[in-house]
């Protein structure tokens, strides 16, 4: 059984856990309020539960260490992402305990964050990061954290309608750094991610059959992928091979930095200068990669192919990087008119007066 017992003014109890004693300060001069909380707590315990202050001592820091350890040793590709979620978080959280994050301060966290114009995508990764938090925190053994709490998620609209017109690349491929031409035409031509081209080495290149290969593991969804080089790009791939040569350090990237030392990091700043000089206006990275998809669907290739090549391994992302604009609506209109003009009537219509 546990006591009661007093420290100068303030009431402390004493409790055991399988045989082990246990002490907490009531932080209070009242001794009812302590014989409470000692009723409490050796009520959770004959219940078989950890008691509830344990988890006061939980902090989001620890919440937040976790969930990067958790990143880090199960190799996660997100590891990246998981880190700048957490560091926002951080601003917020950085002196809660786990017991004091509860759904209105999350509610108040999201409203700091739309305040900043932070698109809602955004919010909800950072969301998911604080969920994943406290979902480890329960998994431990014993858990660190008493519950879940519920977390709002945002609505998200997650189509975008950046692409590129045939035109508009052409323009911006006149501007760009000579180190970025092949670069950005590959990305056009098959809508790879940017990780994934920076990261392309020629031992992934088989230069007799001009095929390019990312094995199993090496992609954001863990899938291989073959892709065939069309005549362009082999004069790229040749371009870049032959420049390779003439350097004085080697790098194994196909398609490396404006130094040609190592690997491509950040191409924004000479991406952005290029899309004003080109006068295309601001565009992403990114849209190449729903430009391929849009292409490639217009070209005929069936969907399960496109899919093979761009990377996509869910339709519904695929479906939603395959978009529609008003020329494509136009074209619908024209062929259905076309089609309902060379109809014939084979039938003997009646009027019908509804009068």
């Amino acid at each position: 059984m546990g006591t009661i017992y007093k420290r100068g003014k303030t009431w402390w109890i004493k409790y055991y856990q399988n045989g082990k004693p246990s002490y907490k300060s009531s932080e209070s001069t009242k001794k009812m309020v302590a014989k409470r909380l000692l009723d409490k707590i050796e009520g959770e315990i004959a219940q078989g539960k950890t008691p509830s202050i344990h988890f006061d001592k939980t902090t989001f820091k620890q919440l937040a260490d976790d969930l990067i350890n958790d990143y880090t040793i199960n190799g996660k590709k997100s590891l990246k992402r998981a880190k700048q979620s957490v560091n926002n978080l951080q601003r917020f959280f950085e002196h809660y305990t786990a017991q004091a994050i509860t759904t209105p301060k999350i509610r108040e966290y999201v409203g700091m964050r739309m305040e900043e114009d932070i698109s809602n995508a955004t919010i909800n990764r950072e969301l998911s990061a604080l969920k994943r938090m406290f979902n480890l925190g329960l998994q431990q053994t014993p858990p660190v954290v008493e519950r879940l709490p519920h977390i709002p998620m945002l609505k998200e609209n997650n189509a975008r309608k950046g692409y590129f017109e045939h035109g508009d690349f052409i323009n911006l491929h006149k501007e760009l750094p000579e180190y970025l031409k092949g670069f950005v035409t590959f990305a056009y031509k098959f809508g790879w991610r940017f990780e994934e081209i920076t990261g392309l080495t020629w031992s992934q290149v088989d230069r007799e059959q001009w095929i390019v290969r990312l094995e199993v593991g090496e992609t954001k969804n863990d899938d291989g992928r073959t892709i065939y080089l069309d005549e362009k790009l082999k004069s790229v791939f040749q371009h870049q091979w032959e420049t390779r040569k003439k350097r004085e350090i080697i790098t194994p990237f196909v398609f490396p930095n404006k130094n040609g030392n190592g690997r491509i990091k950040d191409i924004r700043g000479s991406w952005f200068k290029a899309c004003e000089v080109a006068g295309i206006g601001r565009r992403l990275f990114h849209d190449l990669r729903r430009t391929a998809v849009r292409n490639m669907v217009r070209a005929g290739i069936p969907e399960r192919v496109a899919m093979m090549i761009s990377g996509h391994k869910t339709r519904s992302v695929f479906e939603r990087y395959n978009i529609v604009n008003d020329a494509d609506l136009k074209q619908a209109s024209q062929r259905q008119a076309e089609y309902i003009n060379s109809l014939t009537v084979t039938d003997t219509v009646t009027i019908v007066d509804f009068g």
